[in-house]
C-alpha cells in the first residue's frame, strides 16, 4: 500500500508536492480505514484529487507513472532520461527532479527516493522504517565512492559489482534485480505489479482475461454490467465479418498469406478490442471480445465494442480494476479522470461499492482525479481523502488536502465552498468585458 508519494521540479510542480494516505485522527468513515497494527497507523483506501483544468492533477499522476516506469523499465544505456522539469523558473532546468515513495510492502515499510536530470541519476536511497527507527539499506551519490551498503545485506560482493555496472541513467535498485540478485526484488516487484496507473487514453489490459467465462471474476463482471444499466447481458468472444473491422485490402492480403488455422494479431487492432484475424475453412474471420445484447425475441446479438457508447467502453475498461480492488489482494490503482464519459450516479456507485467492502484488514487502494463535484461530499469521503491541486500566478502547482483547511467541518457542504472558490482548485475565470469597456480599451 502507498503511504506517501512526493515529487519536486516535475512539469507544473516547481516545489515539492506530497500525496499522503496515512489517515489523520478524524473519526468519519473509520470502518473503511486499513489498520496497520504493527506500525500503529492507519491507511486510507482512497484519495480523490480535484482541481481546475491545467491545475496539475494529471501532471501529478504522470509523475507517479514516470517513477514506476523508470524503476521497472529503464532507458537504454545511451538514451536520455525522459524527465520533465518545471519550465517557468530560470533555474528549474538546472535543478534535478526528485521523487520519494513510501510504501507498505510485505508488512514492512520502505522509503525509496531518487533524483535525476535528463542525463543521469544524481542520488538514490532505500530505507527500511520501523516504529522507532529508520535504517538506510543503501545510499548512492553521484560518485562511485559515495555508494554505501548496509552490512546486513547479503551478497555484498555481488551487490557492489552490480553497482559498478549500473549505468548513469539507470537506478541501482533496478540493475541489482536485473543482475538476478534477490535482495531488493520484493520492492521492485511492488513497483512493477503493486501499482497500476490507468491514464485517460490507456487501456487496462486485464479485460480480455477477466472477460473469459472460465475466470473466477467473470460472473461479477457480467453482473455489474447488468446492474449498471448498460444493456449488456454478457461478454464473450464472437466472430464477425472482417469487412466490419479491417480494410478489404488487408482482408484479401491475409486470405492469401495465412495458412488454414493461422491467426494474425496486429497491435493496432488488439488491446481492449481483443481482435484476432484468423483463417478458418478457407475464409478470413475477425474474432473479438463482444458485448452481448438481448433482442426482443430473446435472441442474443453480439455487438462490436466500437458500437458501444464512449461511456460504456470506459466502464468496460474500468470494471476489471474495481473488481480486482474489491478482492483482498494488496494493490494500488491510480486512475486519471475516473469520471471521463461516465454519468455521475454511475461513478458514485463504483466508489461506494468499493468503499463499502473495505475493512481494517483490506490492503487495496484507489487514487483518482476527477472534475465531478457531485462526488465531493462527506457522505462518501473523509476530509483527508479529498485533495485539491491549484496553480499560482507563476504557473506552479501545489497539492493540498481538505483536512488542512480549518473551516472544513464535518457538517459543512464542502462542494458549495469549493465551487465558490473558498478552498481553491477552481478556474479563475475573468469576466468578459462589456461592449463599452471594449470600445474604451480601443480608444
Amino acid at each position: 500500500m502507498l503511504l506517501r508519494f512526493s515529487v519536486e521540479n516535475w512539469m507544473s510542480f516547481r516545489d515539492e508536492a506530497t500525496l499522503e494516505l496515512v489517515a489523520t485522527g478524524e473519526k468519519q468513515h473509520s470502518g473503511h480505514i486499513a489498520a496497520i497494527e504493527k506500525f500503529d497507523f492507519r491507511l486510507l483506501p482512497v484519495a480523490a484529487i480535484y482541481g481546475g483544468n491545467a491545475s496539475g492533477k494529471s501532471n501529478f499522476i504522470k509523475a507517479l507513472r514516470f517513477a514506476q516506469q523508470f524503476i521497472t523499465n529503464p532507458p537504454r544505456p545511451d538514451a536520455p532520461i525522459p524527465v520533465r522539469p518545471f519550465r517557468l523558473s530560470r533555474d528549474s532546468s538546472e535543478r534535478p527532479t526528485k521523487f520519494r515513495i513510501e510504501a507498505l510492502i510485505d508488512e514492512a515499510v520502505y522509503e525509496y527516493r531518487f533524483s535525476v536530470t535528463s542525463s543521469r541519476v544524481l542520488d538514490e536511497e532505500l530505507k527500511r522504517i520501523t516504529r522507532t527507527t529508520e535504517e538506510s539499506i543503501f545510499r548512492r551519490g553521484s560518485r562511485v565512492e559515495d555508494f554505501v551498503l548496509s552490512r546486513k545485506i547479503q551478497d555484498q560482493e555481488q551487490q557492489h559489482f552490480a553497482f559498478r555496472g549500473t549505468n548513469d541513467n539507470q537506478l541501482y535498485l533496478t540493475n541489482s534485480v536485473y543482475q538476478k540478485l534477490t535482495e531488493f526484488k520484493p520492492i521492485f516487484d511492488w513497483f512493477k505489479n503493486g501499482i497500476t496507473v490507468i491514464l485517460p487514453g490507456s487501456r487496462f489490459n486485464y479485460l480480455s482475461e477477466i472477460a473469459s467465462q472460465d475466470h473466477s471474476l467473470y460472473g461479477k463482471m457480467v453482473g455489474r454490467l447488468r446492474d449498471l444499466d448498460t444493456g449488456i447481458s454478457s461478454l464473450r468472444q464472437a466472430d464477425f465479418s472482417p469487412e466490419r473491422i479491417i480494410p478489404k485490402q488487408l482482408s484479401d492480403q491475409l486470405l492469401a498469406e495465412l495458412k488454414e488455422g493461422e491467426s494474425f494479431i496486429d497491435g493496432s487492432l488488439s488491446g481492449v478490442d481483443g481482435i484476432s484475424i484468423l483463417k478458418e475453412n478457407g475464409a478470413v474471420v475477425a474474432r473479438q471480445l463482444a458485448p452481448i445484447h438481448m433482442a426482443e425475441g430473446g435472441e442474443e446479438i453480439p455487438f462490436l465494442l466500437a458500437d458501444e457508447s464512449d461511456g460504456t467502453l470506459r466502464l468496460i475498461n474500468l470494471l476489471p480494476a474495481f473488481l480486482l480492488l474489491e478482492e483482498q489482494i494488496p494493490s494500488t490503482f491510480v486512475i486519471d479522470e475516473l469520471d471521463r464519459s461516465l454519468h455521475s450516479n454511475l461513478t458514485r456507485n463504483l466508489l461506494e461499492h468499493f468503499l463499502a467492502q473495505r475493512t481494517a484488514s483490506s490492503r487495496s487502494q484507489l487514487i483518482f482525479t476527477t472534475h465531478d463535484t457531485q462526488l465531493m461530499t462527506q457522505d462518501i469521503f473523509r476530509r483527508d481523502e479529498i485533495w485539491i491541486t491549484e496553480r499560482d500566478r507563476f504557473g506552479a502547482s501545489k497539492l493540498v488536502a481538505f483536512s488542512e483547511f480549518k473551516d472544513v467541518r464535518k457538517d459543512k457542504d464542502i462542494r458549495k465552498s469549493y465551487l465558490q472558490g473558498r478552498l481553491g482548485g477552481v478556474p479563475r475565470i475573468r469576466a468578459a468585458n462589456s461592449p463599452h469597456e471594449d470600445e474604451a480599451a480601443v480608444r
